[in-house]
């Protein structure tokens, strides 16, 4: 099975991040913009656009409100989807897998490394709750601006998920639609790859 150029290597974290790294030099915004998909209770799909924040040595990391809809999702599952998609490369990977909870320094690391404003609004928002008005939720960082100062603490009700695939594909455009897709899978994130080539 041929795997050259991009799509050479025997690690699928290493092939991500050089992938995202030439996104993030070609990319108008957000090179690291993932569309997560989670499913509520019915088994009915959500969707929304996050920030990966991290591709680790066996898993992927961003960062939301744990009482957000998504999180609340993905803590009834253990399990979650994403599609990273870049129109300037003409690439996109897709990953599915379990989850579980990124809540100690890496996340007190991440969250001390956002704006004053972002630390606040994190504290301020009732992520995915019915809200009366912007004025409202503008009075509550206001307040929060007050109470906690300039170095917040990370709330406890806000951290990471870390992704730990059980399959990844890694999709390229191919002339006349004939695109080039290769999907790495395994049984558990303790097995070893297996890397199959699929059809456009």
């Amino acid at each position: 099975m041929d795997r050259s150029g991009i799509f050479a290597g025997d690690d699928p974290f290493a092939i991500a991040r050089a992938w995202l790294a030439e996104a993030e030099a070609s990319e108008p915004n957000d090179p690291n913009a993932i569309a997560l998909a989670t499913v509520d209770p019915a088994g009915l799909p959500n969707v929304r656009m996050v920030l990966l924040k991290e591709i680790e040595a066996d898993a992927f990391v961003f960062y939301t409100n744990y009482q957000s809809k998504k999180a609340v999702e993905i803590e009834a599952s253990g399990k979650a989807a994403f599609v990273m998609h870049w129109k300037s490369l003409r690439r996109q990977i897709r990953v599915r897998g379990v989850t579980e909870r990124e809540e100690g320094p890496k996340a007190d690391e991440y969250y001390a490394s956002r704006s004053l404003k972002s630390r606040l609004g994190a504290w301020a928002s009732q992520q995915s709750q019915p809200l009366s008005s912007r004025e409202h939720l503008m009075a509550e960082v206001a307040k929060l601006t007050v109470t906690k100062g300039t170095h917040p603490p990370r709330p406890s009700f806000w951290g990471g998920f870390r992704l730990q695939p059980v399959e990844i594909e890694f999709w390229a455009d191919g002339a006349f639609r004939l695109h080039d897709r290769f999907r790495w899978t395994r049984e558990t994130t303790l097995d070893s790859w297996g890397i199959q080539r699929l059809n456009p």
